[in-house]
Formats: C-alpha cells, sequence, structure tokens
C-alpha cells in the first residue's frame, strides 16, 4: 500500500469535517422561503427517469440533508432499512404518512413488518460530490455495498451545491453516482441517463 493510499481515509475524515461543516452553514443561513422551495419539484429529465421506474429508493433526511420526500410523492417509495447494527442495507416500502421508527443507527426508517423492495432508481444523501460522480457519504459504506450488489439501479446523489468538491478522493470500494441533484441543477455524472 502506497502512503498516499495508506493515508486516503484520513484525508476522507477531514473532508467529510469540512464538508458537513460548509453544509451546516448554508442550510442555517438559508432563508425559509428558498428552503422550503429547495427540492420540491422533479427537473423535467429526471421525472421522466423517475416516473419509469417501478420503485423509487430515498431517504428520511436527517439533521440538515435536503429532504425529497415531497418532491416524490405520488412515486411508489421504499426507504432504507437496516436489521441491527451490520454492514448490509434492504429496502422496506413506505407511503407517506406511514410512521418511520429509529433504526440501530439512529436514522429514521420504516418498520420491521413494511415490505421489502427493491429499488431501480436509488436516491442517496451524500456528504460530498464532485462532477464524475464521485460521493462521500457518511463514512459507513453501507450505500457503496448496496450499489455494488445491484449495480443495475441508477444512482442519484442528493446534496446543496456548497458540497461539492472539484475532485472526490476515492476508494476501489466506492461506487460512482449516475448523476447528483441540488437545489440549483440536475447533473448527469454517467453514461446511463
Amino acid at each position: 500500500m502506497t502512503e498516499m493510499s495508506a493515508d486516503l481515509p484520513s484525508r476522507k475524515r477531514r473532508l467529510r469535517e469540512k464538508l458537513r461543516f460548509r453544509r451546516r452553514h448554508f442550510v442555517a443561513n438559508l432563508n425559509e422561503f428558498t428552503r422550503f422551495a429547495a427540492f420540491r419539484a422533479l427537473p423535467d429529465p429526471l421525472a421522466e427517469i423517475v416516473g419509469a421506474q417501478a420503485v423509487v429508493g430515498a431517504y428520511a433526511p436527517w439533521g440538515d440533508e435536503p429532504d425529497i420526500l415531497p418532491m416524490l410523492g405520488g412515486y411508489p417509495l421504499a426507504l432504507p432499512h437496516h436489521d441491527g447494527r451490520v454492514d448490509t442495507m434492504g429496502f422496506r416500502r413506505w407511503h407517506a404518512g406511514d410512521a418511520l421508527v429509529k433504526g440501530p443507527w439512529t436514522t429514521l426508517q420504516p418498520a420491521d413488518a413494511a415490505e421489502s423492495a427493491l429499488p431501480a432508481l436509488l436516491f442517496c444523501p451524500l456528504v460530498g460530490f464532485d462532477r464524475r460522480g464521485g460521493r462521500i457519504g457518511q463514512g459507513g459504506g453501507h450505500y457503496d455495498r448496496w450499489f455494488a450488489a445491484n449495480p443495475q439501479a441508477l444512482r442519484i446523489g442528493v446534496g446543496w451545491s456548497v458540497q461539492e468538491i472539484d475532485a472526490m478522493p476515492l476508494e476501489p470500494t466506492d461506487m460512482a453516482l449516475d448523476a447528483v441533484l441540488t437545489e440549483q441543477e440536475f447533473i448527469v455524472t454517467g453514461d446511463r441517463l
């Protein structure tokens, strides 16, 4: 292992701290109207893609992550679900108004009794991104493992524009996004869209 690759986990940890700080302050300074209006309507090209999918994967926002659930009203949704504090993540069906429960990683998720689902397209939160599809998440690797096990699913990252960086430091297990949606634009990063 080279010195550069040995230092990659610590570089990513520092980058996460910087990007979380940037996101937190950006969201704290958004005016009420802008925050309400952000992520409320799918861009036309994305609406066509989402409308063609059987099940759309989304997430329950945590902290200052963008809330995309209102934007996806009317589509069949599935949210991440963890059966315990394990590395693997599955998805369970969720309908607006259904209760969410606190999962083993403290994030909100559908109840254990909810029907399992396999999203054909997945909107995933991120801590940072670049225009080549590089994504850095919370650091647990849950989404990357799910992406690797389900390579056919389209991967759409969701974040605020201030979370963009020039080039993401990537490890071999990091899975590239097909696109990124911010409050300002829809960025196609791969060749599957």
